[in-house]
């Protein structure tokens, strides 16, 4: 597959990295030299530099013969126009493109993505995707990392191992036998900063970070098993009212559990903006580091804090603070994911890295098969896969102890009908079934393989 990727930048060197490493012809387009000299001196892609807009530049990244274009620049206008481009000179079947403006977003304008006005296929909205993921996070307290598939029925949990967890020292093929209607598995382990795929035999130790694939409703149950207590989220503290901040509110506000939220604003035309949006929220106009404000918005008595302003530094920063006053589950929004190792030194309960959630989401649509959804773990190390398996599919018909999946391969849950099970080496795995796949990124091109896909442009 041949493809375009306007933007080097985090988001577009992240994408190239994932389909370069997958023998796609990858072409990064940037009017930053540097950049597309990182791209192509780092990865097996090829460089132009230019504006995205441009024909002409386009043209000199072989735009006449691409079968997809992804803008990923810093501008909306630049993305819109690059794919209007793409699609009146040179006709790419496939346009993705990065929004961040709410304006462009607003659903009564969405009849201008339509092929004959702005013909954009796929809209990405970063700050969307972050506040889905603060939600997840919300959802899941114990948790330093979460999403949910299988259309909500199973969840991926990540989970740190601490002293007090009862399996710890337990092959986890004793963990099977110990709590056998448990519909949960451990499909990774990062140990010492690695992360691996593990075997039956092997144990948890101690300040492992594990990722549990488990049915929705087994996730309290699944949480006790591993040392973590359900906590309920009654009163939350979100640091930056910016649009993350206000979807954020604004969701918890609509559900029917009543949820008492707080918003600390340093912007005061920003606040101002939130106050009107919000109906029963509180918007605090000030500074989410003074230790005053902290605890006028009773940051002490909360439930959870959330810190999504523009700054990873002052979200790290509010997070201490916050856990220093006493709040039990603190979150931080992090675009630098060289700063990620120091959540746990810090005592950050968890973390979102926008980058992450952006790169997965645009890997859900440019995925080949029927890939239904797609999660990037960590910085790329690994993926979570959801995929219909085909009549034509290597693993169609197969007990899962026949196929021959890599070493860094785990089945994590298994979709017969509406019915979710916890996959074991005697299930057969059969045509329509929706298969969740844990896979390392050096083995996610092998699972693509193994399900015999093709292009699909839907």
């Amino acid at each position: 597959m041949k493809v375009i990727i306007c933007g080097a930048g985090q988001v577009g060197w992240q994408i190239a990295r994932h389909l370069s490493g997958e023998r796609n012809d990858v072409t990064v387009v940037d009017q930053d030299p540097e950049l597309v000299r990182r791209a192509t001196d780092t990865l097996d892609v090829q460089g132009v530099t230019g504006y995205a807009s441009y024909p002409n530049i386009l043209d000199r990244a072989g735009a006449r013969d691409a079968d997809m274009i992804i803008a990923a620049t810093h501008s909306d206008e630049v993305n819109m126009v690059t794919c209007q481009v793409a699609h009146s000179v040179f006709g790419i079947n496939r346009k993705i493109a990065r929004l961040r403006s709410q304006s462009y977003l607003e659903t009564i304008y969405s009849d201008l993505y339509r092929r004959d006005h702005m013909p954009i296929d796929v809209v990405i909205s970063p700050e969307r995707e972050v506040a889905a993921a603060a939600l997840q996070r919300l959802s899941a307290p114990a948790a330093f990392d979460t999403e949910r598939f299988m259309d909500g029925q199973a969840q991926l949990l990540g989970i740190l191992i601490e002293d007090e967890c009862p399996v710890v020292n337990t092959p986890l093929r004793q963990l099977s036998d110990l709590f056998s209607t448990l519909r949960a598995v451990v499909v990774g382990v990062r140990r010492d900063g690695t992360l691996f795929s593990p075997n039956p035999g092997d144990q948890l130790f101690v300040g492992d970070e594990v990722y549990v694939f488990a049915h929705v409703e087994d996730v309290p149950r699944t949480m006790e098993v591993f040392g973590k207590r359900a906590a309920k989220q009654e009163r939350i503290v979100i640091v930056g009212g910016g649009n993350v901040g206000l979807t954020v509110a604004s969701e918890l506000e609509s559900r029917a559990n009543r949820v008492r939220v707080k918003i600390i604003e340093k912007n005061r035309k920003c606040a101002e903006t939130a106050a009107e949006a919000l109906e029963r929220t509180i918007v605090l106009h000030g500074d989410g580091l003074d230790v005053a404000l902290l605890a006028e918005a009773g940051v002490s008595r909360a439930d959870a804090m959330l810190a999504v302003t523009d700054d990873d530094k002052t979200n790290m920063l509010v997070a201490v603070r916050a856990k220093s006053e006493g709040c039990p589950y603190a979150i931080a929004l992090i675009n630098d994911p060289t700063l990620v190792p120091l959540m746990g030194p810090l005592g950050i309960d968890a973390y979102i890295n926008p980058r992450s959630t952006t790169v997965s989401s645009i890997l859900r649509h440019i995925r080949h098969g029927r890939v239904r959804a797609v999660y990037s773990i960590g910085d790329a190390e690994a993926e979570v896969i959801e995929a219909e398996v085909l009549s034509t599919s290597y693993l169609a018909g197969k007990r899962i102890s026949d196929i021959d999946f890599p070493e860094g391969v785990l089945v994590g849950a298994v979709r017969k009908g509406d019915e979710v099970i916890r996959p074991l080496g005697s299930t057969r795995i059969d045509d329509g079934d929706i298969v969740a796949l844990f896979a390392l990124a050096k083995d996610v091109p092998e699972v693509e393989r193994l399900m015999q896909v093709s292009i699909d442009f839907f």
